[in-house]
């Protein structure tokens, strides 16, 4: 029986080993992950694009093809598709735990250790960019409020939208003020400085932010965000509700003192009461709901020409849209027994 019970603590000692190197290695290569998936939308399509182009003209209801920018934007080798690479189901499975490992409070932890990497991801609120900012630098819920807090030579709002994603480089000690600078120069180079007097003469930059953020929450990934966006388009150009469960979300989170940051929505949250409910409200809520990457601007800019009003992804991630109502229940009954 002795050498038995030595044999079991021997296996157990060897099966905590190798969890505990497993442990190391996920330790290490995440941060990598979610790091590179933090940059893509972002950094994958910059060289593109000196001014972002633009194909929507919301003046006369319409969008306009351009064979220049679908021939760019569209394909396997797009700088969309690039950027998120959803036709790949195991990078697709990386990216989706990377945005939500980066979002929880042990990742923040083991990020505060080092105290010189800030990853601020693609469809983040701004409370949780503070809080990556924060848990890194051991800021106290004062310093994470004056972070949201414009100062008085701030060049941008930073309200929600403007926290461009990406990998911060912070020392110890960085103040809220030289942090929002950091956040202030990424959205500069990387939006603003594209954004040309023509493009915001046909859409506002805040009414780019609040579409592209939008779009960044419900895209399964950078080949569906040009189609996304023109069924927002559309719904936009006929007076219909947007109707999208991920503006539920932001009211339902506000409203909750964030214990989730994006909760999962049950059918009572369409009947909340909030600016941000797109099921009770027409038109776009008052702003964005979440910081957008690159390729969401340039997909809310240049949405696809489609006679598409609904949508939904099956399990298995797949884009499904329709053009009328009936249509779209009747594919939601083939796929899962039931409308939606």
């Amino acid at each position: 029986m002795k050498a038995r019970s030595y044999t079991y603590l021997s296996r157990g000692l060897i099966v905590v080993a190798a969890l505990a190197v497993c442990f190391v290695i996920f330790a290490l290569l995440f941060p990598t992950i979610i790091s590179y998936t933090a940059n893509m939308g972002n950094e994958a399509i910059l060289p593109e694009f000196k001014e972002f182009p633009v194909t929507v003209d919301p003046a006369h209801k319409k969008i306009v093809e351009n064979e220049s920018v679908n021939a760019l934007l569209d394909g396997p080798q797009s700088p969309l598709s690039t950027a998120y690479h959803s036709q790949n189901m195991v990078v697709r499975f990386f990216e989706h735990m990377a945005r939500s490992i980066a979002t929880a409070p042990w990742y923040q932890n083991i990020a505060a250790l080092d105290g010189r990497t800030v990853i601020v991801m693609p469809g983040m609120r701004r409370e949780q960019v503070a809080n990556a900012f924060g848990g890194t630098l051991g800021w106290n819920a004062r310093d994470r409020q004056a972070f949201l807090t414009k100062s008085a030579y701030a060049i941008l709002p930073l309200s929600e939208g403007s926290f461009a994603p990406g990998t911060y480089t912070v020392e110890r000690g960085y103040s809220p003020q030289q942090a929002q600078d950091l956040v202030n120069d990424r959205f500069t180079k990387t939006v603003l400085a594209r954004y040309a007097s023509t493009t915001a003469d046909k859409v506002p930059l805040e009414e780019a932010l609040t579409i592209a953020s939008l779009i960044e929450r419900e895209a399964g990934g950078g080949d569906d965000m040009r189609m996304i966006s023109g069924i927002i388009w559309n719904r936009l150009f006929l007076g219909m509700n947007l109707q999208i469960d991920a503006t539920l979300q932001y009211a339902k989170a506000s409203a909750g003192n964030g214990r989730a940051w994006w909760p999962t929505v049950v059918p009572a949250d369409r009947f909340r009461s909030s600016a941000y409910n797109t099921y009770l409200h027409q038109g776009l809520p008052p702003n964005p709901i979440a910081t957008p990457s690159v390729a969401a601007i340039v997909a809310a800019l240049n949405p696809k020409s489609t006679p598409c009003l609904f949508y939904f992804h099956d399990d298995s991630g797949k884009f499904h849209c329709n053009d009328t109502y009936a249509a779209h229940v009747a594919e939601l009954k083939k796929i899962y027994g039931r409308g939606k």
